[in-house]
C-alpha cells in the first residue's frame, strides 16, 4: 500500500445558478493576458449544451483519455508513442480556434471619441486575434440558458440513446450548470500522452501542472485530455492549464473559483489513496464499475492503521488530521453523494459533482400535491424532466442506480428537514429509507445548505519539506505581459514585481478572515476587485465628491 494525499473538489450543481462569477475571476487571475484570449481555466455549460469546445465529449472525434485493452491494459486512446512520433509535427486530432471561439472585444474608441450626431455611435467587435472587424458566432458560452437550444443542445453527444426522453420545447425541456475545470486526475492521460515529459503530478498534493521550461509545444496534451482542459498559448508556444490556484492552497487559501462563488457550492478538501490500486482501478472491465471502483481507492484517515501508515509514507500530521475533516470525503466516501465526471475515460478525475434535484420539486408543485412530502418525491424522481439518463452518462458512464441512490438521498434530506423545520420531530424513518441514519442526514444538511467557510475548505497549509522554491515562484514565471499589470496573475499576493510569498498570502488570509473594515490595497490604475476582501470598500472603487463651497 502506498499512501499518497490529493486535493480535490466537490461542486454540489443544485446551488449553482449559471452566474459566471467563477468564470470571471478565473479569467482575471490566470488567462487575463496575451495569447491566452480564448482560454477559459473555469467555464460554466449550460446542459444540454455543445460544451466549451464544442462536442469535447465526443471522444471518437477528439480521441481524449484511455481505452482497456483486450488483455486489460489501458492505452492512450490517441495512440502510443509510435503513432504520437508519426504525428507529432501535425497533430490532427486538435480543436480549431472555431470549436472554442474566436475572442473578441469592441470598438470602444469609437464611443469615446465619437462627435455629437443624430445617431448613437456603435462599437463594432474587433477580433483580439486579427484586429478585424467580425460577426460573432460563437462563446464559451453561447447556448447559455437554452439560448441555442434547437441548434447546438440537440447536438449534445451525451443525448445519444436517450434522444426520446428529451424535449426542447422551452416549456417541456430542461437545463442546469455545470462548471468545469482540470480534473487533476489520479490517472491523466494528459501527462501521458505528453512527449517532453512537462506535464506532472505532484506527489506532495496531487495537483496536475505543466512545466513551463520542458514544455515544446507539441499539442499532444490537449488531444490527450478527454475533458479539453489544456490549452495551447500561441504567443509563449506553450501549453497552459488550471493550476487549482497551487499558490493559494499551499498557504491554506482556497482556489479564486471557490473563493468567489456566489453559491457556495464548492467544497474543497484533501483525500487519501492508495496509489498502487489506481491502475487497477482505472482498468476494471465494466465501465459501470469505475465509479465504485475509484472509491474503493479513497482511504479513510479515521482508521488508525491508515493514519499510522500514511504518517510512516511522510504525510504530515496536520495534513491526516485534515483528511480527518475533508468535506469532500465526507461527500464522497461517508454520504455517497458526489459522482466523478466522466468516468468512462478512465482517468480517475479529482473534481466531483453531486447531480441537481431542483427540477423535481417544481414537477411534483405543478400538480398540486405537496413538493417536499417523502412519498411524492421519491415517486416523481423517475419522472424528472432532467432524465436520469442523462445525469448517468454524464457522472456514472450510463449507470442509473447511482444516481438514482443519491438523487433518493437529497430527495430524503428536504423530506427530513422539512418536517424539523415546521417544529416536528426528526423523522428517522426518511433517513433510513435511504440507507442513513438521522444523525448522518442532519450533518449532511448542514455540510450542504449552511455549512460555513471553515467547514467548506480545510486545506493544510503547505510544510517548508513539500513548498519547492514556494518563496520566489512569481520571479519564475514564464508569463509573459504585453502592459503593465495593475496585479499580476496570481491575484493580490502577485502583480508587478512582487512575488508569490508565503508571508502575502499570509496577509490575504487574514484579511478574509478578520471581522475588521479593511479597505482594499487597489494599486494604481482600473480597480480589481480580486483584491477586495469583502469588508469595507476598495479605494477607487467610488470617486471621490469635491466638497462645493455654500
Amino acid at each position: 500500500m502506498k499512501i499518497m494525499a490529493q486535493m480535490a473538489m466537490v461542486m454540489n450543481l443544485d446551488k449553482c445558478i449559471g452566474c459566471h462569477t467563477c468564470s470571471v475571476t478565473c479569467k482575471q487571475a490566470w488567462t487575463n493576458r496575451a495569447g491566452t484570449e480564448y482560454v477559459w481555466f473555469n467555464n460554466v455549460e449550460t446542459r444540454p449544451g455543445l460544451g466549451y469546445p464544442r462536442t469535447y465529449e465526443d471522444q471518437e472525434t477528439w480521441e481524449g483519455g484511455w481505452v482497456r485493452k483486450a488483455n486489460g491494459r489501458l492505452t492512450l486512446r490517441a495512440g502510443g508513442r509510435w503513432k504520437k512520433l508519426a504525428t507529432i509535427f501535425s497533430n490532427p486530432k486538435l480543436p480549431s480556434i472555431e470549436d472554442y471561439y474566436e475572442p473578441w472585444t469592441y470598438d470602444y474608441a469609437t464611443l469615446l471619441s465619437s462627435p455629437a450626431s443624430s445617431t448613437f455611435p456603435v462599437a463594432r467587435p474587433q477580433s483580439l486575434i486579427s484586429g478585424k472587424q467580425m460577426n460573432i458566432q460563437w462563446s464559451a458560452n453561447w447556448d447559455d440558458d437554452l439560448g441555442g437550444s434547437l441548434e447546438h443542445a440537440a447536438k449534445d453527444p451525451m443525448l445519444k440513446g436517450i434522444e426520446d426522453k428529451v424535449k426542447f420545447e422551452f416549456e417541456q425541456t430542461f437545463m442546469f450548470y455545470l462548471p468545469r475545470i482540470c480534473e487533476h486526475c489520479l490517472n491523466p492521460s494528459c501527462a501521458a500522452s505528453c512527449p517532453s515529459g512537462a506535464i506532472y503530478k505532484r506527489s506532495e498534493d496531487g495537483i496536475v501542472l505543466v512545466d513551463q521550461d520542458k514544455c515544446r509545444g507539441w499539442r499532444m496534451c490537449v488531444s490527450g485530455c478527454p475533458y479539453k482542459k489544456v490549452y495551447f498559448n500561441h504567443k509563449t508556444g506553450k501549453a497552459e492549464k488550471c493550476t487549482f490556484c497551487y499558490p493559494r492552497i499551499e498557504v491554506g487559501i482556497p482556489t479564486v473559483c471557490a473563493e468567489t462563488c456566489v453559491g457556495r457550492l464548492r467544497y474543497i478538501g484533501l483525500m487519501l489513496y492508495d496509489a498502487d490500486k489506481v491502475l487497477e482501478a482505472a482498468s476494471v472491465e465494466n465501465d459501470h464499475d469505475l465509479y465504485e471502483a475509484q472509491r474503493d481507492v479513497f482511504l479513510d484517515p479515521n482508521d488508525p492503521a491508515v493514519a499510522h501508515a500514511a504518517e510512516q509514507a511522510g504525510i504530515p500530521l496536520d495534513w491526516i488530521e485534515a483528511a480527518k475533516k475533508s468535506p469532500v470525503r465526507r461527500l464522497i466516501q461517508d454520504y455517497k453523494v458526489a459522482l466523478p465526471l466522466h468516468p468512462e475515460y478512465r482517468t480517475m478525475p479529482m473534481v466531483w459533482y453531486i447531480p441537481p434535484l431542483s427540477p423535481v420539486v417544481d414537477v411534483v408543485r405543478d400538480t398540486g400535491f405537496d413538493a417536499e412530502d417523502k412519498g411524492n418525491l421519491f415517486a416523481a424522481i423517475e419522472a424528472l424532466r432532467i432524465p436520469v439518463e442523462y445525469l448517468a452518462n454524464l457522472f456514472t458512464a450510463g449507470d442509473v442506480e447511482p444516481v438514482n441512490d443519491v438523487l433518493r438521498k437529497l430527495a430524503a434530506m428536504r423530506s427530513f428537514m422539512r418536517d424539523i423545520n415546521l417544529g416536528g420531530d426528526p423523522d428517522a424513518s426518511i433517513a433510513e429509507a435511504v440507507g442513513m441514519d438521522a444523525e448522518s442526514m442532519y450533518e449532511m444538511f448542514r455540510l450542504l445548505a449552511i455549512a460555513k467557510y471553515d467547514d467548506r475548505y480545510v486545506i493544510p497549509t503547505a510544510h517548508v519539506e513539500q513548498a519547492h522554491g514556494l518563496e520566489e515562484l512569481a520571479t519564475e514565471c514564464p508569463v509573459d505581459f504585453d502592459y503593465e499589470p495593475t496585479t499580476g496573475i496570481f491575484g493580490e499576493g502577485s502583480g508587478d514585481l512582487t512575488p508569490v510569498a508565503v508571508e502575502n498570502f499570509r496577509m490575504l488570509e487574514e484579511r478574509q478572515k478578520s471581522d475588521e473594515l479593511v479597505a482594499g490595497g487597489s494599486k494604481r490604475g482600473r480597480v480589481n476587485l480580486l483584491n477586495w476582501d469583502g469588508k469595507g470598500a476598495p479605494r477607487g472603487l467610488f470617486p471621490h465628491r469635491k466638497k462645493q463651497d455654500r
